[in-house]
């Protein structure tokens, strides 16, 4: 399966899918690919484009984020 496959499959998912699909596998491509710093500062301005669409500024996420870093870390 292509690269363009895959993407044509992923888009023609339903809102509710694409949101599955996302957190259920975004943990587990990233363990591999962040551990690279070039690929990490392809990925940056895509995670901020993302974040600007959202309507979310970077103020909020890093308060979002503080939030997340003092509570305890769940596990599966």
């Amino acid at each position: 399966m292509t690269v363009e496959e895959i993407k044509k499959g992923l888009l023609e998912l339903s809102k509710e899918e694409k949101q599955a699909f996302i957190l259920e596998t975004l943990p587990d491509l990233a363990k591999e690919v962040i551990k690279e710093p070039g690929f990490m500062m392809q990925l940056f301005p895509v995670m901020l484009g993302i974040l600007k669409e959202s309507g979310m500024d970077l103020q909020q996420l890093l308060q979002f984020a503080g939030m997340m870093g003092s509570s305890p870390e769940q596990k599966d």
